[in-house]
């Protein structure tokens, strides 16, 4: 390491995230050292990776021409379409008690099991009443079956569902099960086995009525952070996993893919993840792989068509009074697409008396005053904010910055009180640090941004009201750093009457803006 680190200056800070292990892929990160003021130009971090033959790493050698190695090639395709820069930052200036920790280490958890026995056990809501269990094994010849009740040890249902493999370059999957269980009680918690094989797991169904409580995480990765980010929310109980967008981080590299399914499955396997794609989901290659999402559609299967979509980019559910909204960034959503004729229809179908919460939850940010990622998300705003802000959707998640941001109620770039609340939170714990810089002044409709790793909560109190938290990982503890009672869109009766109001002029209503 002392010689690569030789080859950059003083200013520079190389940093390994992945241990230095013989014939094993290594990731450096290099970046310049923070600045000193925060006005001064940060150069944004690069990734570079190595792939070292010799078991001897007390030093990497480089003296022999890099393209002599037998692995440059096909490491030099892969680098390609992994390597990318983070937007500039510079300092916010914010919360200037608080010091910003940086990224941690990617964290790869081991196969420890027999081939034969489920890895990477997930759960995920598929309709009324029903769960779908998903799960890896090795072994090819597993059945497709889970095995279930509400007494530990004791399975008085089965049911039978159906698998999926993939290939991507050299790399082959494991056989990938999706089960649908069900007809299952609310609020009971089930024991369940996979494939007749391995452990027993257990989950617990959400409520059928008020309260429910959902936790929000974005950009979650498999970094050190990212494990104090899933401690700090298995600290407290809750009922519904959301993540808009970006999960293993594995660009390309198939084999984190499999590490991240490990790494969430004691917290994915006991509560409902529901899951929409990000940007470092695509991966696409020219020709061989032009559509993308060929791990994340095989791994994370959605309930698209029990909500009647076409594409596991983009669906919606019910669940306790909420409906839930998860639209894809990164598929088309102009007005003449799939997905805006499917987001235009389901809005239509919603019954406030029956779900009078309605939440979206996407992954390029429609307002964001930080200066990564800056305007990304302005197409899909101009195509389907109307859609969400004439149907008065009451909140909307992104992800996708690094960073934490609140606004208040938003309609066209302006304060609306009929307007969704915007929140980015796409801070759980990703390899490539915080987005450190935000817009000066701070805008008015921005009412709390900070660029630290967290999650959220989102506990729907009744049909009205509702009290978001968002949780900073302070070290090894989580610390409340903001928090606001939201009211729902349903009960304001000024914002429904003429929500065919689109011109940008502000609808007039008495009470706060929240």
């Amino acid at each position: 390491m002392s010689s690569l680190l030789q080859a950059y200056p003083k200013g520079f800070q190389v940093t390994s995230l992945t241990p230095l292990q013989p014939n094993f892929l290594h990731i450096f990160k290099i970046q310049p050292r923070a600045p000193r003021t925060p006005s001064s130009y940060y150069k944004p971090p690069c990734l570079f990776m190595s792939f070292p033959t010799s078991s001897n790493h007390k030093q990497l050698k480089m003296e022999n021409p890099i393209w002599k190695n037998p692995h440059f090639f096909p490491l030099l395709l892969t680098c390609t379409f992994f390597l990318f820069p983070l937007q500039p930052s510079l300092s916010a200036g914010l919360q200037d008690d608080y010091i910003r920790q940086p990224p941690r280490k990617v964290v790869v958890a081991p196969h420890l099991r027999s081939k034969s026995d489920p890895q990477q056990v997930h759960a995920s809501l598929a309709g009324k009443e029903y769960m779908r269990i998903s799960w890896v094994t090795d072994e090819k010849d597993v059945a497709s079956k889970v095995e279930y009740g509400k007494v530990s040890g004791k399975y008085e249902a089965m049911a039978v569902g159906n698998h999926t493999s993939y290939h991507y370059f050299f790399y082959s999957s494991g056989k990938i099960h999706h089960v649908k269980i069900g007809p299952l009680e609310p609020a009971t918690t089930y024991y369940y086995r996979c494939g007749g094989h391995g452990p027993e797991f257990s989950f617990k169904t959400p409520p059928q009525t008020f309260p429910i409580e959902f936790v929000v995480v974005g950009d979650l990765g498999q970094t050190e952070w990212t494990a104090s980010t899933l401690s700090h929310v298995d600290s407290k109980d809750y009922d519904v996993f959301l993540l808009p967008g970006d999960l293993s981080y594995a660009d390309t590299q198939q084999p984190l893919w499999d590490s991240f399914g490990r790494l969430v499955e004691p917290y994915a396997s006991r509560r409902p993840w529901m899951v929409t794609e990000g940007n470092h989901e695509i991966e696409t290659f020219p020709i061989i792989y032009p559509h993308g999402f060929k791990a994340y559609n095989a791994r994370w299967l959605m309930p698209y068509q029990e909500s009647g979509s076409t594409s596991n980019l983009y669906y919606s559910f019910d669940v306790a009074g909420s409906h839930i909204i998860m639209l894809g960034s990164y598929t088309d959503f102009d007005e003449d697409s799939a997905q805006y004729k499917w987001l235009e229809s389901d809005l239509r179908k919603v019954d406030r008396k029956k779900t009078p919460w309605v939440i979206a939850l996407l992954h390029a940010p429609w307002y964001n005053t930080n200066l990564a990622h800056k305007g990304e998300g302005e197409s899909m705003r101009k195509a389907m904010e109307d859609l969400l802000y004439r149907a008065r959707v009451d909140v909307v998640f992104a992800g996708h910055v690094h960073a934490y941001e609140r606004f208040t109620r938003i309609y066209n770039n302006k304060a609306d009180p009929c307007g969704p609340v915007y929140i980015t939170i796409g801070d759980g714990g990703n390899r490539e640090g915080l987005a450190l810089m935000f817009e000066n002044p701070t805008p008015e409709v921005s009412v709390y941004r900070e660029p630290s790793f967290g999650h959220g909560r989102l506990r729907v109190v009744d049909e009205s009201r509702a009290h978001w938290s968002w949780h900073r990982n302070k070290d090894s503890d989580p610390f409340v750093a903001d928090v606001v009672w939201l009211q729902s869109l349903t009960i304001t009766k000024s914002c429904w009457h003429n929500t065919a109001n689109t011109d940008g002029s502000k609808s007039k209503v008495n009470k706060d803006e929240l």
